[in-house]
């Protein structure tokens, strides 16, 4: 009889810490927030820095991916409209000091700028740059799961 009731609990606890865990995953594809639709204002429009693109850095892994354009402003980077990444928990928006960055490994250690938290899986948004960073070393705008410290989608930087 406690042998029964203990591979009862044993199942239970089990059972309901597995629902949990898909649960946390699945939960941004089951409700994804909406898409964003920030603009900016004609302060922030000022002259283009730099342009990118982002892409699906690893195509093998189907989960962390993202596409679209940024523009670097001379205080703001902007996502465009046609911004869209897999949904995740925890994503940042970094400028990051190293060119081409393809891996993890190229992000984490770095001394990036983190210029907050991914507001929306898709559509246009804007983040501030900090006062007195210097844009010419920041070649690449890297979306960053901050939670697993894993490399999103990277957009490598053209300057004007």
């Amino acid at each position: 009889m406690w042998r029964i009731i203990g591979v009862f609990l044993f199942g239970a606890i089990v059972g309901t810490a597995f629902g949990v865990a898909v649960g946390f995953f699945a939960f941004p594809y089951v409700f994804p927030p909406p898409a964003a639709n920030e603009s900016l204002t004609k302060v922030e429009a000022t002259r283009v820095v730099a342009r990118g693109q982002f892409i699906h850095a690893n195509p093998s892994d189907p989960v962390h991916y993202g596409k679209g354009a940024v523009t670097v402003h001379e205080g703001t980077v902007f996502l465009g409209r046609d911004f869209a990444v897999g949904p995740g928990p925890k994503y940042h928006v970094y400028l990051a000091p190293k060119a081409m960055v393809r891996r993890s490994g190229d992000v984490a250690g770095s001394m990036f700028i983190d210029l907050g938290r991914l507001r929306a899986f898709e559509g246009s948004q804007k983040y501030a740059i900090p006062a007195g960073v210097d844009l010419a070393g920041y070649p690449s705008v890297v979306i960053w799961c901050e939670q697993f410290g894993v490399l999103i989608s990277p957009a490598d930087l053209a300057f004007q």
